[in-house]
């Protein structure tokens, strides 16, 4: 069980919970705690004789371990337990109950599901990968005040960023063909800042990934994306267009380089980048 024990005293409950009903259904359980970044990638990639590598965190922590699992020839299965901000990747696998003890439940008892995952410059992602507004966003984000007041944290620097928002475009190549955005999400599954739905096709079962392009640029059209996402009308608008793809790249088109691209809610690379499915799956216990 791999735990980053900054999380905070209710987080460690929720841990000390789901390691408890494991052992209950007589699991042995070890737990390791993070102390910096890289250690839930170095401690997944190295764990030697279990049955599952579980992640009691959010998706940061997820994205970590998946890239570890998926260095190894023979991983064990990747198993969540969701103590995260937003807990993307949990919803989209089927939790919808947060509860450790179901957590734990699943991670015992649960199927074993083979889910596809993208490569960002070669860093895997679990449920998507950003490049634009929303990259610029989780790229500014302070951490001690996302531990504070969790989701709150990214409102505050999308009111931030919104009040400073230079017009940006991008190119993007989509199995050769270009197009041109202001902000680009590439969706492995539906979900999205939670269970909000950018990508209604998107799906981990499937080999391509749905390639969200928001054409326009400006703070209206912000602004506008940003309620059509909390309505879950995005597909709706006529400047928002959803496209499918297995290999992609992406730069500025202004030519410039190292803007951020965010997977799964952290920075994981920068421009240009090029995106494409993993060669492996990743196992993964869901409910």
């Amino acid at each position: 069980m791999i735990y980053n024990p900054t999380a905070g005293g209710r987080r460690r409950r929720r841990l000390n919970q789901a390691v408890a009903r494991l052992r209950e259904r007589g699991a042995r359980v070890d737990v390791r705690e993070t102390t910096a970044a890289g250690d839930a990638l170095a401690f997944a990639e190295t764990a030697e004789n279990f049955d599952v590598v579980a992640v009691a965190g959010g998706d940061g922590t997820i994205n970590e371990a998946a890239n570890g699992l998926l260095r190894r020839a023979d991983a064990p299965a990747l198993g969540i337990i969701p103590l995260g901000t937003a807990n993307v990747f949990a919803a989209e696998i089927g939790y919808d109950d947060s509860a450790p003890e179901t957590a734990a439940d699943v991670i015992a008892c649960g199927d074993i599901r083979h889910a596809t995952v993208g490569a960002a410059n070669g860093r895997v992602f679990c449920q998507m990968a950003g490049i634009g507004f929303d990259a610029d966003v989780v790229a500014g984000v302070d951490v001690a005040l996302k531990r504070r007041i969790g989701k709150g944290a990214y409102a505050w620097e999308s009111l931030r960023r919104f009040w400073d928002y230079r017009k940006r475009m991008f190119s993007v190549e989509i199995d050769g063909e270009r197009r041109e955005a202001s902000s680009v999400i590439v969706a492995n599954g539906r979900f999205y800042a939670g269970r909000y739905i950018c990508a209604p096709a998107a799906s981990i079962d499937e080999d391509c990934f749905q390639v969200c392009l928001f054409r326009n640029a400006g703070r209206l059209h912000v602004a506008r994306y940003g309620l059509g996402l909390l309505r879950n009308r995005l597909q709706y608008y006529p400047d928002f267009e959803i496209l499918k793809g297995r290999n992609l790249r992406i730069w500025a088109s202004d030519g410039g380089a190292d803007d951020p691209v965010q997977g799964d809610g952290d920075v994981i690379a920068r421009l240009p980048v090029d995106i494409a499915l993993s060669a492996k799956r990743l196992a993964i216990v869901k409910p």
